[in-house]
């Protein structure tokens, strides 16, 4: 997917498409993420729409759930749910930070080829 170690480096347009591809890759994930918590919450903790919304917005970025869940199987939801958003968290991170830290180790690895060189 990214270019081999003794490849010169991109240029500075092809890594901005290349951050925003990434970019795109983790904001679908988080509409799914989004959608999934929404359908579950409803469906299963018997919230409101909105209130939904609000549970999994807190849960996907680190809160945690706001508001009393009162059935069982709302609460198994919101515990798998919680697990599943830290590594939503966690692997969203991962996937936008991929570009950066492969230019950064693509430079590194040529300025040291050019010292070695010298």
């Amino acid at each position: 997917m990214f270019e081999p170690r003794h490849a010169p480096l991109v240029p500075r347009d092809v890594f901005l498409r290349r951050l925003a591809v990434h970019g795109g890759y983790v904001a679908a994930l988080l509409a799914f993420s989004i959608v999934l918590g929404i359908a579950g919450f409803h469906y299963l903790a018997g919230e409101a729409p909105i209130d939904a919304l609000l549970n999994s917005a807190m849960l996907l970025g680190g809160m945690g759930p706001v508001g009393e869940i009162r059935f069982t199987a709302g609460k198994l939801f919101a515990s798998f749910y919680s697990l599943y958003a830290g590594l939503v968290f966690i692997g969203g991170s991962t996937i936008l930070l991929a570009p950066v830290l492969h230019r950064f180790m693509h430079r590194f690895h040529l300025e040291d080829e050019d010292q070695s060189r010298s």
